[in-house]
């Protein structure tokens, strides 16, 4: 009987050392969790900056107006050139035009005797173009400009069949002339991205009227333009 109960509380015993001994295997398993939780954290921003990207994708050329004009009789001649501008803008741009001051009244000049006889245009309305080329007895020299987009064209170039800088856009600026200027005057005006590039051209007219006042001496006039782009 006594043998029974020792054989007995030997295997109690047992188990429980078992028991004990497995309890301490887990508690050292889960110990590196529980005594090494959380205990700050941080936060950090990963920032890219994209820079703006606006250029003359095509710059303008120079021009040799088309059509050669008696210094008497007088006549017409007219001379194109275009530009391109590329954006990534999405609040768009706009492009100036201007005129080089060469301390004189007038833009464009005699090379060689420094003529003054080719007037700037002075049709203007207000200072924005006037609907129409307008003539006077003296030779004149003036500007408009399209757009492949029309309404990439600034709107003082737009008229509704008898006035420029109209409200309504029922027609394109060709109709529109501006008298050259020192000061920077806005030929384009746009309001989204030119990612592809959009195109604007520039026309230039001179005209000289019969027995214009005073009389053009017979030589070669020349003006020089500057166009200067701008985001918004």
């Amino acid at each position: 009987m006594t043998r029974k109960i020792s054989q007995s509380a030997f295997y109690a015993l047992v188990a429980s050392v078992s028991i004990v001994s497995m309890l301490f295997m887990v508690f050292f398993i889960a110990e590196p969790s529980i005594s090494h939780g959380q205990i700050d954290s941080n936060e950090f921003y990963i920032r890219q900056t994209i820079t703006d990207e606006s250029s003359f994708l095509v710059q303008p050329s120079n021009i040799d107006m088309a059509g050669d004009i008696n210094g008497v009789t007088g006549g017409n001649a007219t001379g194109t050139t275009y530009f391109v501008v590329q954006s990534n803008n999405a609040a768009g741009y706009y492009v100036e035009i201007s005129f080089e001051d060469n301390g004189t009244p007038v833009t464009m000049l005699g090379d060689e005797s420094g003529s003054e006889s080719i007037r700037d245009y002075d049709g203007d309305v207000g200072g924005e173009p006037s609907f129409a080329f307008v003539a006077s007895s003296s030779s004149q020299f003036a500007y408009t400009v399209t757009s492949s987009t029309t309404d990439d064209t600034d709107g003082s170039f737009l008229h509704n069949g008898s006035a420029c800088n109209a409200s309504t856009n029922d027609g394109l600026g060709i109709n529109c002339w501006k008298e050259p200027t020192v000061a920077g005057f806005r030929i384009v005006d746009r309001d989204s991205a030119a990612v592809t590039g959009a195109t604007s051209t520039l026309q230039f007219k001179v005209h000289v009227p019969n027995s214009a006042i005073p009389v053009p001496q017979a030589e070669t006039y020349t003006a020089t333009a500057t166009l200067s782009l701008f985001v918004k």
